[in-house]
């Protein structure tokens, strides 16, 4: 959120996706809506509709679900490509044209998605376009033995997001993501970021490699993760940790890579050893 990005929360049934993007939603005080992706969602269910008002006799606008500071989506790949495609508009330029209209959305705004990788029937996977607009993906993994005794435990007499309560506004995120946006990247880690981005489109294991807009967000995620860390400047080591998140899910493998069973993780790694770590970052008296 303070990047002003979109999070992908990707992995196998039963880790937590859902249970993370509405504890996200919760520790925020702001205005949420949840998007439960069914095949018979519609487009206007998400962007809104222009309902005839018969007192008025005129058009009046409904907004759909992205009219809100959050929107947890619930298993994206799960609507229709027409419904996801509904989604474009809002998740890169924060706003929404219903019949000619253009309604701006709400700031911050940020759209949290969790989607099933392993499950192929009834669901529709996302179309490139859709995958880029996300500035991150994550997996939940499996708990290690100790957590998951900790989770039988804790949800023993209720659930704990009953417990959550907001650590922050929307006016408090609009303030932070201000302040993240003016911390001081020099050239070189600049040129870092494009290197790394340029090397996955020159990989010969991908037949698609990072987008322009890629290495918008990997600039702007390591500029958030510099500011969590105290820091008014961004090093290489904030880029570094970004690139799988950022990145992977935007690549695509070659057919001979994918049966030599390389994975998108495997080849960004690769790309990420390959491009010279820049040796003038900036120092705490950089900015």
């Amino acid at each position: 959120m303070l990047a002003e990005g979109h999070l992908l929360i990707e992995d196998v049934p039963g880790v937590g996706k859902t249970k993370l993007a509405k504890a996200l939603a919760r520790s925020i005080d702001c205005s949420v809506r949840r998007l439960q992706f069914t095949p018979d969602l519609l487009p206007s269910d998400v962007t809104g509709v222009s309902v005839y008002n018969q007192d008025t006799r005129d058009f009046e606008f409904k907004p759909g679900a992205v009219f809100a500071n959050l929107v947890v989506g619930d298993e994206i790949n799960r609507a229709s490509p027409k419904t996801q495609s509904a989604l474009l508009e809002c998740m890169e330029e924060r706003q929404v044209t219903v019949d000619g209209t253009t309604y701006y959305l709400e700031s911050p705004f940020m759209v949290v998605a969790t989607q099933n990788p392993i499950e192929m029937e009834g669901t529709y996977p996302l179309p490139e376009a859709q995958r880029d607009r996300f500035t991150a993906r994550v997996s939940m993994g499996y708990p290690d033995t100790r957590a998951e005794l900790a989770m039988l435990s804790g949800h023993a007499d209720h659930d704990p997001l009953e417990d959550l309560r907001p650590v922050s506004n929307a006016a408090e995120v609009r303030s932070v993501i201000a302040a993240v946006a003016g911390v001081f990247v020099s050239p070189a880690v600049s040129s870092y970021v494009v290197e790394l981005v340029a090397a996955t489109r020159r990989s010969s294991e991908l037949r698609l490699g990072g987008s322009p807009r890629s290495s918008l967000q990997l600039l702007r995620s390591a500029k958030a993760v510099a500011a969590l860390a105290g820091r008014e400047y961004v090093l290489p080591d904030d880029v570094q940790q970004l690139v799988g998140p950022v990145l992977c899910h935007r690549v695509i493998l070659t057919p001979e890579a994918q049966i030599a069973r390389r994975s998108a993780n495997d080849i960004v790694a690769d790309c990420l050893k390959r491009v010279p770590v820049p040796r003038n970052a900036p120092d705490a008296t950089a900015s």
